[in-house]
């Protein structure tokens, strides 16, 4: 029996457990000592993994690099089968790190191009979708490697939660990029780890030791760069609204991943309360084809943390907003999503249900969705 089962599941978040040399095969020559990752010596895999990997109940097996499925893109396909998921987003975990934050916009799109045809070979099975990174500093390359993306067959768009370059993600330059995707039905997302900690880290320097992470290592999030978590995503999305991209783009679909939900209640009164303040003044928002929050909530949906009250936040703003992830194989996802989410339903109808585990991803995702995995799922 599949750990999920008795209705369609799809997974909004999993993750490659990449190895160190994982761009060097797909980097175009001049690059491929570049994009060569050198992992810091704690975040290493052991010499001697298991000789036997846990595949019954893997969801509460190994995570990390030890799972079922993290590496291997054949593993990863009886994982899947395993998980019971109808089609499982897929992410890089640390792929990005040999270039992401490079002055240097050749190192930034080599990079990028080198991780999405990675990315793009990791998943040849039609359930699992493979996520392309693009950066948005140079409109014109960001246009051409999601045209590259797209053709490679990747179905979704990572964009760093950050300005592209010196301009607003919303700028008018970056138009044929986001009508590129609206026309393909290809979502943006937003994921933890591209631009998304805005603590200083001034704040850092309390006069204390460094505390452990999440995890009890010292590579995760710690309790400071938490709490502002979302920040950058909130940014993003609202200046998306504010500069009428969302407007210009009705057909765009987008994600927020990894963020958890807590703060999107808040997020769209603030946007609400905003617009109703500044709109007596500012042409701009009174040019917005409907409130922010309904603009939001036509275009973007969002994960909750397994840890969270996803039944709150469906009761409190719908339940078209939100999505079921595993974060499989990271930990974070914990050893049983679905229980820890289906805790928090009392009250919640079997329709609210069916569009937390299936039909907003499917709004989300529009023709990204393969007929196969559609067929799959049902």
């Amino acid at each position: 029996m599949p750990y999920a089962a008795g209705r369609v599941f799809h997974d909004a978040d999993s993750h490659v457990m990449e190895p160190a040399d994982w761009l060097v095969p797909f980097a175009d020559e001049p690059w491929k000592d570049r994009l060569l990752r050198k992992d810091p010596p704690s975040t290493r895999p052991p010499v001697e993994a298991p000789k036997e990997k846990v595949i019954e109940g893997l969801i509460a097996g190994p995570k990390g690099r030890l799972a079922y499925g993290a590496y291997d893109p054949a593993e990863r396909v009886h994982a899947l089968n395993e998980l019971g998921f109808a089609s499982q987003l897929v992410f890089p975990t640390s792929a990005l790190r040999p270039f992401r934050t490079s002055k240097d916009e050749e190192v930034l799109y080599a990079g990028a191009r080198a991780a999405n045809r990675a990315m793009a070979a990791f998943c040849g099975d039609p359930r699992l979708l493979g996520v392309a990174y693009v950066p948005l500093d140079n409109p014109a390359r960001a246009l051409e490697e999601a045209q590259e993306a797209i053709r490679l067959g990747c179905k979704a768009i990572w964009v760093p939660s950050t300005p592209a370059g010196d301009k607003s993600p919303g700028h008018p330059d970056l138009d044929p990029f986001w009508a590129l995707l609206a026309a393909k039905k290809i979502p943006f997302v937003l994921h933890i780890g591209a631009g998304s900690r805005t603590l200083p880290q001034e704040y850092v320097n309390n006069g204390k030791p460094k505390s452990p992470d999440l995890h009890g290592g010292g590579e995760n999030l710690r309790f400071k760069d938490y709490v502002v978590l979302p920040h950058s995503a909130e940014m993003f999305l609202g200046a998306l609204v504010y500069d009428g991209l969302f407007d210009r783009q009705p057909e765009l679909r987008g994600g927020v991943i990894e963020y958890g939900a807590y703060w999107v209640p808040g997020f769209l009164r603030q946007m609400d309360m905003g617009a109703r303040s500044f709109g007596r003044t500012d042409p701009y928002l009174q040019k917005l084809s409907a409130k922010p929050s309904e603009i939001i909530r036509r275009q973007v949906k969002f994960t909750p943390f397994p840890g969270e009250d996803a039944g709150y936040l469906i009761r409190d703003s719908g339940a078209d907003l939100y999505m079921f992830s595993s974060d499989y194989p990271h930990p974070e996802g914990t050893n049983d999503p679905i229980a820890r989410f289906e805790r928090t339903f009392e009250g919640l109808t079997e329709d609210d249900k069916d569009r937390f585990y299936r039909a907003n991803f499917e709004e989300m995702m529009g023709a990204a969705l393969t007929v196969r995995a559609l067929e799959d799922a049902r």
